[in-house]
């Protein structure tokens, strides 16, 4: 609107002064021309005239364009005390909270505007307040689900694992002795708990090792990955890392197991985004327990990767303790096949000669070769409805149309232990390997 305008509204004000819908269009209007010190004037008079919303939404719009926050704030909260639901309060109030720092309150105040209004988005808010591809924050009550949802009682122990005797023994020396004889350790001022990391090839029973591990000591698991932690609001994500460390806390003993740990903890130099660095932080701090006590708490984390994991993880007093988990040797593969096939119906296994003939498969591997001969079994079933036991013939047939797994993994796991290997990290790769450097 040009200054005639201006002029023309200022002049029927003169004529009308308690004119309230006419003050505010002249108020707006300046507002609306960046005029904010004669659109404060505006708004603050019609105050006086009576308690206005508009007039306190304009004033506090006024103060935000000055850089007076705090002003703005207090005036929007009264407005939402009041009961508003408009959209674009609860917008600015976030705008003003941010300003000030307060990004938890902000990041509440844009949900509730975007509660009102799904289809709403502000540009500025969502490139400083949400990450994309996160998940929506935990509504509140939502502790109780977070319960039931990740603790676990494990019905499985060492007895159930087939193999894999060398990983079973350093687990049981570096992890359940001190869980079951905390005393001893007590003795020489030493904690139960603390940190070990698993590495190999995928498929090969990372994850079932650990709740295993748990289940031989009779301790509560509690298994998180990358989606239960990240979320699309700043902040949010550290929030939910230490709010499942406290879960496994109260819990104890308990193993609280991360899986693909890598891609919490990847390496802070490959990091573009600071808030990729405070979760890791945030991470590094849980592991140290430094608000906390982690005692009773084996914190179990696993990975294909452990050259992506940052050097700061690998500390003492964090996962210090590294078990390299191999495909299963001839013995664990003849074990594996037997508790895969126990309740399966079978004729006449020769066990000893697949478990030779399916050198470097992984547990994984193996499960997809039992699949594919029971989908062959299955389609001669149909014809005249009787399952047709499982022969040596089957499996053999399905092991050679399945190619192992690892090879890739240790095509480039080879490349980190001859050239990237100086701590000796990977030393267990080349035994396995059978390579001298």
């Amino acid at each position: 609107m040009s200054d005639n305008t201006i002029d023309s509204l200022r002049e029927a004000l003169k004529h009308s002064p308690e004119n309230g819908p006419l003050r505010l269009l002249l108020a707006d209007t300046l507002l609306a021309l960046s005029r904010f010190e004669e659109a404060e004037a505006e708004y603050s008079t019609l105050l006086k005239l009576g308690d206005h919303t508009k007039a306190k939404i304009g004033l506090a719009q006024v103060f935000f364009s000055k850089g007076s926050y705090s002003a703005c704030n207090v005036i929007l909260e009264e407005v939402i005390d009041n009961g508003t639901r408009d959209v674009e309060v609860f917008t600015l109030y976030a705008k003003g909270l941010l300003k000030e720092n307060s990004v938890d309150r902000a990041i509440e105040a844009y949900q509730k505007a975007l509660a009102m209004d799904p289809d709403h988005f502000d540009e500025e808010l969502d490139s400083q307040l949400r990450l994309r591809g996160g998940n929506e924050s935990p509504e509140e009550g939502e502790e109780e689900e977070v319960d039931n949802r990740f603790l676990q009682k494990p019905d499985i122990n060492f007895n159930d694992v087939g193999g894999m005797e060398g990983v079973k023994k350093e687990i049981e020396l570096k992890i359940i002795k001190p869980l079951l004889h905390p005393e001893l350790y007590k003795a020489y001022g030493k904690k139960t708990g603390g940190g070990i990391l698993l590495y190999g090839p995928p498929g090969c029973g990372k994850t079932f090792i650990a709740k295993a591990t748990a289940g031989q000591v009779n301790a509560k698991f509690l298994s998180i990955g990358l989606n239960d932690v990240l979320d699309m609001w700043i902040g949010n994500s550290e929030k939910n890392l230490h709010e499942l460390f406290e879960l496994a806390r109260h819990n104890t003993p308990c193993v609280l197991f991360i899986d693909e740990i890598d891609a919490l903890g990847a390496s802070r130099s490959d990091m573009k985004q600071s808030s990729g660095r405070h979760l890791i932080n945030q991470f590094l701090q849980e592991l140290d327990g430094i608000n906390s006590t982690n005692e009773g708490v084996l914190i179990v984390g696993a990975t294909n990767t452990p050259w992506n994991l940052d050097p700061a993880f690998r500390r003492p007093g964090r996962f210090d303790r590294i078990v390299f988990v191999p495909p299963p040797d001839v013995k664990s593969r003849d074990s594996i096949l037997r508790l895969k096939l126990s309740n399966k119906p079978t004729g006449t296994i020769d066990f000893q000669s697949i478990a030779k003939k399916a050198e470097n498969y992984s547990g994984a591997d193996i499960d997809a070769i039992i699949d594919m001969a029971i989908e062959e079994k299955l389609e001669s079933a149909f014809v005249d409805g009787i399952p047709k036991p499982l022969e040596t013939s089957d499996l053999v047939k399905a092991l050679k149309k399945h190619k192992p797994s690892t090879q890739e993994w240790f095509a480039t796991a080879k490349n980190y232990a001859l050239f990237a290997n100086d701590s000796g990290l990977y030393d267990d790769i080349l035994t396995y390997l059978k390579i001298k450097k």
